[in-house]
């Protein structure tokens, strides 16, 4: 009675039906893709950081395996409670040395390993390396990426102690930033022609993957070359605390 054409209505609906399916077809069809394209990308990040720790742990094993073996060798003999202690130093540090990749460790455990290092490359170096610890004011509980620290002390022993006559001191503080944990490793750098050595950048690169690995672009690695000095700050969240 008023031009009403059921028939017509039924098509057009059809094809606003079908339109919408398409669309959300092609939707989905990108969001899949997305979702397939980002994990692809995750698996690339993983497996390079995979294969910067391998690259890292092939690196630094013979100079430091080599330099401490000789060092214990001479101590056995002069000051066999030395020995004893750097051989149990160097048992921690190859300990953690094999973690599985990606394994989590409390802060306060991250920074014996460092430590226990130090206590091995100062019988090689004497007086003429001193690191001054300024750590109290991090949250020892606070889980972090196994060996984040001691490649970082490692570097900074390396490039920045024993290119100089007299050595140096290291300064590692640490403090809180509301609920992030700031890092700094502050060294001294030789500056005479050819005296700085490079090669910080594979340690480097390998903590700054393994943080963004854990933490998703909630943390950061950040260098500072300033004249006479070499400074690296780590950045990353609280979290929750190991049981």
């Amino acid at each position: 009675m008023f031009g009403y054409e059921p028939r017509a209505l039924g098509a057009d609906h059809a094809v606003f039906l079908l339109r919408n399916l398409t669309i959300g077809a092609i939707a989905g069809g990108l969001a899949l893709r997305y979702f397939y394209v980002t994990q692809q990308w995750r698996r690339n990040v993983e497996a390079e950081a995979q294969s910067r720790v391998r690259a890292l742990q092939a690196r630094i094993r013979p100079h430091f395996l080599f330099n401490s073996m000789n060092t214990i060798a001479a101590l056995t003999r002069s000051d066999p409670r030395g020995a004893e202690q750097a051989i149990a130093d160097l048992a921690d540090l190859f300990r953690a040395s094999l973690r599985e990749r990606g394994e989590r460790i409390p802060l306060g455990d991250e920074i014996e390993i460092a430590r226990a290092y130090e206590r091995v490359e100062r019988l090689r170096l004497g007086a003429r390396l001193q690191v001054d610890w300024q750590v109290d004011a991090v949250p020892a509980t606070t889980l972090v990426p196994a060996l984040i620290l001691q490649p970082l002390l490692e570097n900074a022993v390396y490039h920045g102690i024993e290119p100089l006559p007299g050595g140096g001191t290291i300064r590692v503080a640490g403090r809180l930033d509301g609920r992030r944990v700031v890092l700094t490793i502050d060294n001294p750098v030789a500056m005479a022609a050819g005296a700085h050595r490079t090669g910080h950048q594979i340690g480097l690169d390998n903590v700054r993957q393994r943080l963004e690995l854990m933490f998703r672009g909630e943390a950061n690695l950040e260098v500072l070359e300033a004249p006479e000095r070499f400074i690296v700050t780590l950045r990353f969240p609280v979290t929750a605390a190991a049981p």
